[in-house]
């Protein structure tokens, strides 16, 4: 793949010396779904998946992207004269968008630069390939304009920023932060919150996590993501008049259940429910796994999909499909949607002696049930984003 990059950085922008060659994981969450705007834990791993660029600074104001999954936008050209979110950028606007951010938090870049991108995530799956770009965006700049003032942590909520202010997905931290944070072989369990967190070995020694894809694409700005995390605004706004909480993830379930009558809307009650309940079933499946205790966390998976089906409604027909199917092969520890929802993926725990069978049944069943094709990804536990040596 290097070759490759380095070729294609040749072929449209000259000579790769003093080009840094880079990655950053896209991340796949165990458990905790929608719980990181809303201040609870999450509990996400950084994949060997990922986005792998090379860049180098110019000599002018101009900034060039180009990506060779997306072909077809060509080569984007913007300046740093005019940093704004424009349609014909397309993909661009992710990386463009750190730029901008990098400016707003008082770095202004004094060149330009050329940036080549290829990435394995599957786009609109739900493993995080905007996150992965944000955060290779801010690796490339602090590298290549030898930026210091920026930790690991910082360009984790420099992506975020740029998603909320600059493309316009109010997104929360776990996304970028399991990017940027990411280490071999250890889950991240992250308090929102305060951003205190702690590696937690996943030691699967008989089994594997597989990630199915439903390949139906979704794209969190389009979708009801803001939607939901207004409506869980709202029922803290409620549950505030009552109770002295700064977050739902504040609440345990016995406190919820008490005061869940004063939010006045029923369909709000039912996404705070979800947030609130997540939360505490994060801190568990967290405890269950460093207990060993494998079943309990995949019984927590599973209840996790359920809440999100039925509280937070962010499933949809395909993916529900996907995890009943995996709920029924043998071997089978937890299966649950993934990501922002309304699309992309599943997470399974799979034993090692039920994955064939766990690919054969679940796709076999998803050809029947929807005509479409899901494609299935055993992936590794892998590290955070950073430059790779030349």
């Amino acid at each position: 793949m290097k070759e490759k990059l380095f070729a294609k950085f040749k072929e449209f922008f000259g000579s790769t010396e003093g080009a840094g060659f880079y990655f950053s994981p896209g991340r796949v969450n165990l458990i905790g779904e929608h719980t990181d705007y809303n201040g609870g834990h999450v509990f996400p791993c950084a994949l060997t998946l990922g986005t792998y660029g090379i860049a180098k600074r110019r000599t002018d104001r101009s900034m060039h992207f180009y990506s060779i999954n997306l072909d077809s936008f060509g080569v984007v050209e913007a300046s740093l004269d005019d940093l704004t979110n424009k349609a014909a950028y397309g993909w661009a606007n992710y990386p463009l968008g750190v730029v901008w951010a990098f400016a707003q938090k008082g770095i202004t870049l004094d060149t330009g630069f050329d940036m080549v991108i290829w990435g394995n995530i599957p786009n609109g799956s739900g493993l995080s390939s905007s996150a992965s770009l944000e955060v290779l965006t801010g690796v490339i700049l602090t590298d290549l304009f030898c930026i210091d003032r920026f930790s690991m942590t910082d360009l984790a909520l420099i992506g975020q920023y740029s998603e909320n202010n600059f493309n316009g997905c109010n997104c929360g931290i776990m996304d970028q932060f399991a990017v940027a944070m990411g280490k071999k072989d250890h889950a991240i369990f992250l308090d929102t919150a305060t951003l205190n967190y702690e590696y937690a070995p996943v030691e699967l020694e008989d089994a594997k996590i597989i990630i199915t894809n439903s390949k139906v694409k979704h794209s969190l700005v389009d979708s009801k993501y803001n939607e939901r995390r207004q409506e869980c605004a709202d029922a803290l706004a409620a549950l505030q008049k009552e109770l002295d909480i700064n977050t739902l993830g504040d609440l345990d379930m016995d406190t919820f259940e008490k005061f869940k009558e004063v939010i006045p809307d029923p369909v709000k009650v039912r996404r705070a429910k979800h947030a609130v309940a997540e939360n505490q079933r994060t801190i568990e499946a967290v405890k269950a796994l460093k207990e060993g205790n494998i079943t309990r966390f995949g019984e927590l998976m599973n209840q996790s999909h359920i809440s999100l089906r039925d509280d937070y409604e962010v499933s949809c027909e395909e993916i529900d499909i996907l995890v009943d199917l995996a709920w029924k092969v043998p071997g089978v520890t937890g299966s649950r949607i993934t990501g922002g929802g309304f699309g992309g993926c599943t997470v399974s725990i799979v034993e090692n002696s039920a994955v064939d069978e766990f690919i054969k049944a679940v796709g076999r069943g998803y050809q029947e049930k929807t005509g479409g094709e899901a494609e299935f990804y055993t992936v590794e536990i892998g590290g955070g984003a950073r430059r790779i040596p030349s």
